[in-house]
């Protein structure tokens, strides 16, 4: 159990390690720095005596940590800001007003966000820069849905979508179709300020346009492709008929387009990539190794059904006992992205939860001397206090103490009510970072 133990310590500390090499702060810290009057966001180089004034918005779980080092950087110079977060995820700031929003669904703050920093975007003039601070979580926490659809149409919109089991690509095409902020529109609204978003990706790929539902990016979807999602899931009859005709109207016509790539009040507007999932896993890589484990890291483009993807990740570790491939005990194996989940059940859980315990059901025979953890960067798996599960021995011992059936809590989608009971919870409270999920499959050396 010794040996258990030290496998269990060390998937931990290689998750919380890998959350310190992306947190917002740190990140915001070395990409960005002044001298004098000078600004240079990586190759980027602003004489901040060209602005009139310089402001500040933002939205995602972690961009409070990343508005905190940027007054640091620019204590004199910022005029005014406002940036949204997820409840619990605030920092006090002096110029930059915080504001707490809803996740995984918007809530009333989440509307008043979107309307004032809608405003704030409104009333800038061409020598005003507008440094945009995003990241995941921002397709919920700013909300500010189209002309002739009500808050409450947009809420229960989103509740269908996330509950179908769709990809986040798919579900922010309807959501950037049904937004007057979403899809470009922030950035259109700005114009002609400079703006400079500063975006820490939680989407596979990193397209701009994906992260948060891309408020300062050209957006490449269309109405069309909205309808199609809302088909193919099963759910445009569900929607709210307001939902429908304004998708119906954009796709005649009738209705104004996200901005493209080629649209001119787009001109002013820099997007930069700050991190992302790769950089969490090329650390924990290195670490890993650092620590005498045998690494492979398969991907940072993970996705597909929980369930499914915990049969790959089962697969795996019985190759690595019995076979000693693709890498040999003590062996590592690190992915990154994100799963999606089918609700059917009334339980509680997130993708994360239900990856592991799926992961356990799979590979429940042969545990000893395996750990699994499945954890989302942002330290919030579903609607839980916690960040994901973490899969031992121990587990199963509690487990079999207490006579539960793991698969009853899958088939209800109850996955934090089983670690909850049998100890397999991680949690890590908020993380400052947010660049999707991390699983790390951990083998010991055979006895």
């Amino acid at each position: 159990m010794k040996a258990q133990r030290a496998l269990l310590n060390d998937a931990l500390h290689l998750f919380n390690y890998a959350l310190t090499k992306v947190a917002g702060g740190n990140l915001i810290r070395e990409r960005v720095r002044r001298e004098g009057d000078f600004l240079y966001i990586n190759d980027l180089s602003l004489n901040l005596r060209n602005y009139q004034r310089i402001v500040v918005a933002g939205a995602g779980k972690c961009v409070a940590a990343m508005g905190e080092t940027l007054e640091k950087i620019l204590p004199e110079y910022i005029d005014s800001g406002i940036i949204v977060v997820k409840e619990g995820h605030t920092l006090p700031l002096c110029r930059i007003e915080v504001i707490e929003g809803g996740h995984p669904y918007p809530n009333a703050q989440s509307l008043e966000a979107g309307k004032r920093i809608f405003r704030l975007a409104e009333k800038l003039g061409e020598k005003d820069l507008l440094l945009f601070l995003l990241s995941g979580g921002a397709s919920s926490l700013l909300t500010l849905p189209a002309p002739s659809i009500s808050f409450a149409e947009k809420v229960k919109t989103t509740e269908l979508l996330l509950k179908s089991g769709a990809k986040i690509r798919e579900i922010n095409t309807v959501r950037k179709h049904i937004s007057a902020i979403k899809g470009g529109n922030l950035a259109k609204t700005a114009y002609p300020a400079s703006v400079i978003s500063l975006i820490l990706s939680d989407v596979i790929g990193g397209r701009f346009e994906d992260i948060g539902s891309g408020p300062t990016a050209p957006d490449s979807t269309t109405y069309n492709q909205a309808k199609e999602v809302l088909i193919n899931y099963g759910i445009w009859d569900e929607v709210p008929s307001s939902i429908r005709q304004r998708i119906e109207q954009g796709i005649a016509g009738e209705a104004e387009e996200t901005p493209k790539m080629d649209d001119p009040a787009l001109s002013r507007t820099t997007n930069i990539l700050i991190g992302d999932n790769r950089r969490a896993l090329y650390a924990i890589e290195e670490e890993g190794k650092r620590k005498g484990y045998n690494t492979i890291l398969l991907t940072s483009s993970l996705e597909g059904e929980a369930k499914e993807i915990a049969k790959v990740f089962s697969g795996i570790a019985r190759e690595i006992k019995e076979k000693e491939k693709p890498v040999p005990p003590p062996a590592l194996v690190i992915s990154g992205g994100e799963t999606t989940v089918k609700v059917r059940g009334k339980g509680r859980g997130g993708r994360n939860m239900e990856l592991a315990l799926s992961f356990l059901i799979e590979t429940e025979d042969i545990m000893k001397g395996i750990v699994f953890l499945s954890g989302g960067t942002d330290g919030s798996d579903g609607p839980t206090e916690a960040a994901g599960g973490i899969v031992d021995y121990a587990v199963i011992e509690r487990m079999r103490r207490m006579s539960i059936d793991p698969r009853e809590y899958l088939l209800r989608n109850d996955s934090y009510t089983f670690f909850k009971e049998t100890g397999g919870l991680l949690i890590t409270g908020p993380t400052n970072t947010n660049v999707m999920d991390i699983q790390l499959l951990l083998v010991e050396r055979k006895e």
